[in-house]
Protein backbone atom coordinates (compact mmCIF):
# COMPACT_ATOMS: atom_id res chain seq x y z
CA UNK A 1 0.00 0.00 0.00
CA UNK A 2 2.45 2.42 0.89
CA UNK A 3 4.27 1.52 -2.31
CA UNK A 4 1.50 2.27 -4.03
CA UNK A 5 0.44 5.61 -2.52
CA UNK A 6 4.27 6.91 -3.18
CA UNK A 7 3.86 6.09 -7.82
CA UNK A 8 0.78 7.59 -7.59
CA UNK A 9 2.37 10.93 -5.45
CA UNK A 10 4.99 10.32 -8.15
CA UNK A 11 2.51 9.96 -11.02
CA UNK A 12 0.95 13.29 -9.98
CA UNK A 13 4.38 15.00 -9.90
CA UNK A 14 4.99 13.77 -13.33
CA UNK A 15 1.54 15.30 -14.56
CA UNK A 16 2.15 18.39 -12.96
CA UNK A 17 5.33 19.03 -15.26
CA UNK A 18 3.27 21.12 -17.46
CA UNK A 19 4.67 20.73 -21.21
CA UNK A 20 3.60 24.67 -22.14
CA UNK A 21 5.03 26.34 -18.98
CA UNK A 22 8.57 24.24 -19.05
CA UNK A 23 8.78 25.23 -22.88
CA UNK A 24 7.48 28.53 -22.23
CA UNK A 25 9.48 29.70 -19.52
CA UNK A 26 12.79 28.51 -22.03
CA UNK A 27 11.28 31.70 -23.92
CA UNK A 28 9.77 33.92 -21.54
CA UNK A 29 6.49 32.88 -22.18
CA UNK A 30 3.64 32.08 -20.13
CA UNK A 31 1.09 30.65 -21.97
CA UNK A 32 -1.63 31.28 -20.21
CA UNK A 33 -1.38 34.87 -20.74
CA UNK A 34 -2.43 34.26 -24.07
CA UNK A 35 -4.71 33.15 -26.48
CA UNK A 36 -7.58 30.90 -24.72
CA UNK A 37 -4.96 31.05 -21.36
CA UNK A 38 -4.89 27.01 -21.49
CA UNK A 39 -2.05 25.54 -20.92
CA UNK A 40 -2.22 22.79 -23.90
CA UNK A 41 -1.07 21.77 -27.46
CA UNK A 42 -3.72 23.77 -29.13
CA UNK A 43 -3.09 27.21 -27.44
CA UNK A 44 0.51 26.47 -27.83
CA UNK A 45 0.32 25.84 -31.59
CA UNK A 46 -1.54 28.94 -32.33
CA UNK A 47 0.39 31.61 -29.85
CA UNK A 48 3.99 29.99 -30.24
CA UNK A 49 3.88 27.90 -33.74
CA UNK A 50 4.41 24.60 -34.55
CA UNK A 51 7.65 23.56 -33.18
CA UNK A 52 6.40 25.04 -29.64
CA UNK A 53 3.40 22.94 -29.77
CA UNK A 54 5.44 19.97 -30.93
CA UNK A 55 7.31 20.19 -28.07
CA UNK A 56 4.61 20.41 -25.40
CA UNK A 57 2.57 17.76 -27.13
CA UNK A 58 5.56 15.78 -26.64
CA UNK A 59 5.84 16.29 -23.05
CA UNK A 60 2.19 16.09 -22.26
CA UNK A 61 2.20 12.68 -23.84
CA UNK A 62 5.41 11.02 -22.35
CA UNK A 63 4.66 12.21 -19.02
CA UNK A 64 1.04 10.23 -19.42
CA UNK A 65 3.37 7.48 -20.74
CA UNK A 66 5.79 7.33 -18.13
CA UNK A 67 3.11 7.29 -15.53
CA UNK A 68 1.58 4.20 -16.74
CA UNK A 69 4.62 2.68 -16.73
CA UNK A 70 5.68 3.71 -13.21
CA UNK A 71 2.08 1.62 -12.19
CA UNK A 72 3.36 -1.71 -13.91
CA UNK A 73 7.05 -1.35 -12.17
CA UNK A 74 7.42 -3.25 -9.50
CA UNK A 75 10.46 -3.57 -7.56
CA UNK A 76 12.80 -6.12 -8.16
CA UNK A 77 11.19 -6.69 -11.77
CA UNK A 78 13.50 -5.99 -14.68
CA UNK A 79 10.87 -6.11 -17.11
CA UNK A 80 7.95 -4.04 -16.56
CA UNK A 81 4.84 -6.33 -17.77
CA UNK A 82 2.90 -3.57 -20.38
CA UNK A 83 0.00 -5.47 -21.32
CA UNK A 84 -3.30 -5.23 -19.80
CA UNK A 85 -4.45 -2.94 -16.68
CA UNK A 86 -4.87 -3.31 -13.12
CA UNK A 87 -5.74 -0.79 -10.67
CA UNK A 88 -2.28 0.56 -9.89
CA UNK A 89 -1.78 1.64 -13.49
CA UNK A 90 -5.01 3.12 -13.27
CA UNK A 91 -4.63 5.13 -10.54
CA UNK A 92 -1.20 6.68 -11.26
CA UNK A 93 -2.52 7.57 -14.71
CA UNK A 94 -5.26 9.13 -13.60
CA UNK A 95 -3.14 10.99 -10.59
CA UNK A 96 -0.83 12.58 -13.70
CA UNK A 97 -3.79 14.09 -15.54
CA UNK A 98 -4.67 15.41 -12.52
CA UNK A 99 -1.57 16.60 -12.20
CA UNK A 100 -1.84 18.06 -15.64
CA UNK A 101 -4.88 19.89 -14.81
CA UNK A 102 -4.05 20.82 -11.51
CA UNK A 103 -0.26 21.41 -11.28
CA UNK A 104 1.28 21.68 -8.01
CA UNK A 105 4.72 23.51 -9.58
CA UNK A 106 2.72 26.27 -11.46
CA UNK A 107 -0.65 27.45 -9.03
CA UNK A 108 -2.58 24.85 -9.94
CA UNK A 109 -3.67 26.11 -13.11
CA UNK A 110 -2.62 23.48 -15.96
CA UNK A 111 -4.21 22.31 -19.06
CA UNK A 112 -7.12 20.26 -19.89
CA UNK A 113 -5.80 16.91 -19.49
CA UNK A 114 -6.44 15.27 -22.98
CA UNK A 115 -2.40 14.72 -24.13
CA UNK A 116 -1.64 13.23 -20.83
CA UNK A 117 -4.43 10.87 -20.99
CA UNK A 118 -3.54 9.96 -24.12
CA UNK A 119 -0.02 8.78 -23.19
CA UNK A 120 -1.82 6.79 -20.83
CA UNK A 121 -3.73 5.19 -23.16
CA UNK A 122 -0.98 4.36 -25.47
CA UNK A 123 0.76 2.09 -22.94
CA UNK A 124 -2.39 0.33 -21.54
CA UNK A 125 -4.53 -0.18 -24.72
CA UNK A 126 -2.79 1.25 -28.21
CA UNK A 127 -5.39 -0.08 -30.21
CA UNK A 128 -8.16 1.56 -28.17
CA UNK A 129 -5.59 4.94 -28.43
CA UNK A 130 -5.51 4.81 -32.45
CA UNK A 131 -9.37 4.19 -32.65
CA UNK A 132 -9.84 6.92 -30.46
CA UNK A 133 -7.27 9.27 -32.99
CA UNK A 134 -9.70 8.04 -35.57
CA UNK A 135 -12.61 9.39 -33.82
CA UNK A 136 -10.80 12.72 -32.83
CA UNK A 137 -10.08 13.23 -36.37
CA UNK A 138 -13.01 12.60 -37.92
CA UNK A 139 -14.91 15.10 -35.68
CA UNK A 140 -12.43 17.93 -36.87
CA UNK A 141 -12.69 17.02 -40.44
CA UNK A 142 -16.62 17.34 -39.94
CA UNK A 143 -16.56 19.80 -37.65
CA UNK A 144 -13.81 21.64 -37.16
CA UNK A 145 -13.89 22.52 -33.76
CA UNK A 146 -10.85 20.63 -31.40
CA UNK A 147 -13.08 20.80 -28.06
CA UNK A 148 -15.17 18.87 -29.10
CA UNK A 149 -13.06 16.55 -31.14
CA UNK A 150 -11.80 16.19 -27.65
CA UNK A 151 -14.84 15.29 -26.17
CA UNK A 152 -16.12 12.97 -28.61
CA UNK A 153 -13.33 10.82 -28.34
CA UNK A 154 -13.40 10.56 -24.03
CA UNK A 155 -17.04 9.75 -24.24
CA UNK A 156 -16.43 7.24 -26.89
CA UNK A 157 -13.47 5.59 -24.56
CA UNK A 158 -15.63 3.40 -22.42
CA UNK A 159 -17.43 2.90 -25.17
CA UNK A 160 -14.97 1.37 -26.69
CA UNK A 161 -13.91 -0.48 -23.50
CA UNK A 162 -17.32 -1.91 -23.54
CA UNK A 163 -16.50 -3.68 -26.60
CA UNK A 164 -13.63 -4.76 -25.71
CA UNK A 165 -14.20 -8.28 -26.29
CA UNK A 166 -12.85 -7.77 -29.48
CA UNK A 167 -9.79 -6.38 -28.80
CA UNK A 168 -9.11 -8.65 -25.39
CA UNK A 169 -8.99 -5.42 -22.87
CA UNK A 170 -12.66 -6.49 -21.21
CA UNK A 171 -10.52 -9.25 -19.09
CA UNK A 172 -9.47 -6.18 -16.99
CA UNK A 173 -11.63 -4.64 -14.64
CA UNK A 174 -9.47 -1.70 -13.58
CA UNK A 175 -9.84 -0.31 -17.35
CA UNK A 176 -13.17 0.67 -17.93
CA UNK A 177 -13.40 2.73 -14.23
CA UNK A 178 -10.45 4.43 -15.92
CA UNK A 179 -12.19 4.91 -18.90
CA UNK A 180 -15.11 6.39 -17.29
CA UNK A 181 -12.92 8.45 -15.33
CA UNK A 182 -10.91 9.88 -18.14
CA UNK A 183 -14.60 10.76 -19.92
CA UNK A 184 -16.03 12.63 -16.88
CA UNK A 185 -12.93 14.56 -16.23
CA UNK A 186 -12.43 15.59 -20.05
CA UNK A 187 -16.03 16.49 -20.45
CA UNK A 188 -15.45 19.07 -17.13
CA UNK A 189 -12.20 20.61 -18.37
CA UNK A 190 -13.97 21.37 -21.72
CA UNK A 191 -17.38 22.70 -20.37
CA UNK A 192 -16.27 26.52 -21.30
CA UNK A 193 -15.61 24.61 -24.97
CA UNK A 194 -19.52 23.21 -24.43
CA UNK A 195 -21.10 26.18 -23.00
CA UNK A 196 -18.90 28.14 -26.00
CA UNK A 197 -20.65 25.94 -28.34
CA UNK A 198 -23.97 25.82 -26.98
CA UNK A 199 -24.16 29.82 -27.24
CA UNK A 200 -22.68 28.87 -30.88
CA UNK A 201 -19.26 31.05 -29.93
CA UNK A 202 -16.87 28.28 -30.17
CA UNK A 203 -14.59 29.03 -32.81
CA UNK A 204 -13.19 26.55 -35.33
CA UNK A 205 -9.77 25.40 -35.62
CA UNK A 206 -7.86 28.06 -37.63
CA UNK A 207 -9.94 30.85 -36.46
CA UNK A 208 -7.70 33.38 -35.16
CA UNK A 209 -10.05 33.21 -32.17
CA UNK A 210 -9.64 29.48 -31.74
CA UNK A 211 -10.26 29.47 -27.68
CA UNK A 212 -9.68 25.33 -27.61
Amino acid sequence: MLLLAVKIAIAYLLGSLSGSLLVGRLRGLDIRQHGSGNAGGTNALRVAGWRFALAVVVIDVGKGALAALLGYWQPGHAELPTTGLHGAVALCGFAAVLGHCWPVFFGFRGGKGAGTAVGVILVVAPLIAAMLFVVWLGVIGVTRYVGLATVSAALAFPCLVVGGDLLEYSRSSALLPFAVGIAVLLVYTHRSNLGRLLRHEEPKLGQRKDRS
